[in-house]
């Protein structure tokens, strides 16, 4: 039984891929590579995010190369996201569940807390957590510390989230997950985890 949501946030409760994919082409624009749409960003996103890079040269990334594409990316990203809303029916299902919910992201926690505290909807969670450090990596290590400061039971614990990443994430913390197809991940990848996929957050409550 269910008495505990973590959410992820990026393409999932936060409706943000039109900023990732104009922050991507921005960054990859000094490569003079075709211009990304959101279908060619899913056909190579995978975490950690510097193979999704890799994937788009074709070639691994030279020394100190991710840094400067991950610290460009985050410039554009933060102007971009400026415009972008929560999922349509995010809040609907905020208010909707009667247990316990928390926030658990890869996003940088400095802009996350503000970010979230934007749309009036950080009453609804017990903790918010985004990364201190580092970003671009897997999720698992970060969803275990998480669940570690929540105290609760994961294995009452259901985790929705948008990627694959989140689904390794919630089985390397004995967690269950639902993943939706609103974020950066193809349907096809989302159902190769085995794991149920939902096109709605209302339906992913349906799991619970």
């Amino acid at each position: 039984m269910t008495k505990h949501i973590i959410w992820d946030w990026n393409g999932t409760l936060f409706h943000d891929i039109d900023a990732v994919v104009g922050a991507t082409n921005e960054v990859f624009k000094p490569y003079a590579l075709p211009a990304f749409t959101a279908d060619d960003f899913r056909a190579v996103y995978t975490r950690p995010i510097w193979v999704a890079y890799e994937r788009m040269l074709g070639r691994p990334l030279d020394e100190g190369e991710w840094e400067l594409l991950d610290n460009g990316f985050h410039e554009h990203y933060f102007r971009l996201a400026e415009i972008c809303g929560l999922a349509a029916d995010a809040e609907l299902v905020l208010t909707g569940w009667t247990g316990t919910q928390s926030l658990c992201s890869m996003a940088p926690h400095a802009h996350l807390v503000p970010k979230v505290d934007s749309f009036g909807i950080t009453r609804h969670f017990t903790r918010v957590d985004g990364l201190v450090g580092t970003t671009g990596g897997e999720k698992a290590a970060h969803l275990a510390a998480h669940l570690q400061a929540l105290a609760v039971d994961p294995a009452e614990v259901l985790m929705i989230g948008d990627s694959v990443d989140d689904g390794l994430a919630a089985r390397h913390v004995g967690a269950r997950a639902v993943l939706y197809t609103g974020g950066m991940t193809t349907r096809a990848d989302l159902e190769a985890t085995g794991l149920p996929v939902v096109d709605t957050l209302a339906a992913a409550l349906d799991h619970v």
